[in-house]
């Protein structure tokens, strides 16, 4: 049997833009501490990440302050939700397959 992996999205095959959906697919809004945390990296690496899939325009951000620190929260957009799935469904597929 023939398995299509044309779902599969070469923006997810970073373990941390896999992350970074994962966690922003559950997650109304998420900042950009939050996601340091979560994830466990840098600075560099993650802003270099989440640069990577705005301009995919999967995801999006709004900057504030909060008192007088800056405070940038990031989202999945409509985009970004209907590729992560389609790339989700497509490795169920194909781990279903090699059953």
């Amino acid at each position: 049997m023939k398995i299509s992996i044309d779902g599969l999205h070469k923006a997810f095959e970073s373990r941390v833009r896999l992350g970074i959906m994962s966690v922003l697919s559950v997650n109304d809004r998420v900042d950009f501490n939050s996601l340091k945390d979560y994830l466990d990296v840098t600075d560099g690496n993650l802003a270099s990440h989440l640069k990577a899939l705005e301009n995919e325009e999967f995801i999006n951000l709004t900057k504030t302050f909060v008192g007088r620190k800056p405070n940038t929260q990031y989202f999945i957009t409509p985009l970004g939700k209907k590729a992560f799935n389609d790339h989700l469904k497509t490795l169920e597929q194909l781990i279903k397959s090699q059953k």
